[in-house]
């Protein structure tokens, strides 16, 4: 046999062995990590998804939170797991494209220690402040800080979250001072807010829209370029206030890097059809979160891009770690 014969053999071999790790995928309980604590998007993603997998696949699917160091503990556990497709995580904005701008020396590679598989929503932040603010619109918000410098807080989902910067953003755009409390996760720092232990915060729509219906918080505005079909009263910040103001979260899933290509495409099929079903779509719309199911490529243009966007925004408003 030629050396040529060989390495086609080998080359065969090793396509048969991932065709077949495929077909029998998962072969044991499949956990996906959200890196913050309860009652956030990240964790209403993995657990929304953890019992539509656990149905599509016929094995044990659970989310497990590991929260702390702004998504870095989770984020780092997944990426040293190398070639365990049964660990999956919930990577965000915040992990994958404002850490690596805010953290000098983080102990993974967003790119190189994961297996990108999909993007999974687009999502906005909602302005919301306390029942008791008086302010009902951006612009009064933005008078009350002026004459109160100081005076208001924000909580965000920790020090370098996405939270933080994009309250960051608003100080500097508006010309404020608010005073930064960080909390461990965004059920957290939501809690906070609903407790009356600061003025405001920017929370994703997922975590945020449930305690605006139920009236025990106030949305005042929202990030995005456009209204949100779930609060179409409540108007974008680009509009009413800070013209220019944008600011869009994300969530996708990720795997540790190394995972044959076959599973990963079995993995991308099963949420991009559980994602298409009218139910999922129609939860998510009413939790203002956009579904974006896309290519691994996509996925890894979208992460690269926002890099490059997000490490400017920290540049730009001197957001720092505290």
């Amino acid at each position: 046999m030629t050396a040529f014969a060989r390495r086609i053999g080998t080359l065969l071999l090793a396509l048969g062995c991932a065709s077949a790790a495929a077909q029998t995928y998962p072969s044991r309980t499949v956990r996906i990590i959200s890196p913050f604590p309860p009652g956030g998007t990240s964790d209403i993603l993995a657990r929304t998804l953890a019992e539509k997998l656990a149905s599509e696949w016929g094995q044990p699917v659970i989310a497990e939170n590991r929260p702390g160091a702004a998504g870095n503990i989770a984020t780092e556990y997944v990426a040293k797991q190398r070639g365990d497709p049964h660990v999956l995580l919930i990577n965000t904005v915040g992990t994958h494209a404002i850490n690596p701008a805010i953290y000098p020396h983080l102990p993974f590679d967003p790119i190189k220690d994961f297996t990108l598989i999909t993007n999974l929503v687009n999502l906005p932040s909602l302005l919301i402040v306390h029942p008791s603010v008086p302010a009902q619109s951006a612009q009064e918000l933005i008078a009350l800080a002026k004459q109160k410098p100081g005076a208001l807080t924000y909580s965000s989902a920790g020090s370098g979250s996405q939270p933080h910067l994009t309250a960051e953003m608003f100080k500097s755009m508006a010309g404020i001072d608010v005073l930064h409390v960080p909390y461990k996760g965004a059920a957290p720092q939501l809690q906070a807010l609903i407790a009356g232990e600061v003025t405001l915060t920017f929370a994703t729509a997922p975590a945020a829209v449930p305690f605006v219906k139920n009236k025990l918080a106030r949305a005042i505005a929202v990030t995005t370029a456009e209204r949100v079909s779930t609060l179409p009263d409540v108007p974008m910040l680009n509009e009413s206030a800070l013209p220019g103001y944008i600011a869009v979260g994300w969530n996708g899933l990720v795997a540790p890097a190394g995972i044959p290509a076959p599973v990963v495409q079995k993995i991308h099929d099963s949420v991009a059809k559980i994602y298409a079903m009218p139910e999922m779509r129609e939860r998510l719309v009413n939790l203002a979160a956009e579904p974006a199911i896309c290519t691994p490529e996509e996925f890894a243009a979208l992460i690269k891009a926002e890099r490059v966007k997000w490490a400017k925004a920290v540049k730009d408003s001197g957001a720092k770690l505290e």
